[in-house]
């Protein structure tokens, strides 16, 4: 009996990382492991697409509030380098494809967008690189106020998207 048990146990050691792997796999975000776009629960509270036709538009830029090139001596050396997304306040109707373009002003500094849910469970990350323009299309598929942030740049770096309720067709 002590050697089925070690055969089993045996067995089940060399079949748990495999399982564990399939199981990463099959949960790994679409892009790599840092940055992803939703994945299949996360698809049912908002869509990102790459390409697609949007019925509004809005550009995000990445501004820089207070570097050491041009900002406050003072200030920086307080408080450190500070960068805010502009608009802060984004509306957007739930079910409209909405083209958000995240455009990095930035050339030395990487910034990147993670969008959380109302229950803060994290629902994207994207990466921003130096210079660059960026662009999804978002539809979301239910209402509240979705918080969003660069990682890199927290706590001053962030923003909130308010998802309203479809326009009525009175």
């Amino acid at each position: 009996m002590k050697g089925i048990w070690r055969g089993v146990l045996v067995a089940a050691s060399a079949i748990l990382p495999a399982l564990i792997g399939v199981a990463r796999a099959a949960a790994a975000p679409p892009m790599n492991k840092h940055y992803y776009l939703p994945d299949a629960a996360a698809s049912k509270i908002v869509s990102v697409a790459k390409a697609g036709k949007a019925e509004a538009e809005l550009i995000v830029l990445t501004e820089a509030v207070a570097v050491k090139e041009t900002g406050p001596k003072e200030t920086v050396a307080k408080f450190g380098e500070v960068y805010a997304f502009s608009p802060t306040l984004i509306a957007i109707r739930r079910e409209v494809p909405t083209m958000l373009t995240f455009w990095n002003l930035q050339s030395d500094d990487e910034h990147d967008f993670m969008l959380t849910a109302p229950d803060s469970t994290v629902l994207m990350h994207l990466k921003l690189a130096p210079l660059s323009k960026t662009s999804y299309v978002f539809t979301f598929h239910k209402d509240g106020i979705f918080n969003f942030y660069c990682a890199v740049h927290q706590p001053e770096m962030n923003g909130q998207i308010l998802v309203l309720p479809p326009a009525s067709t009175k």
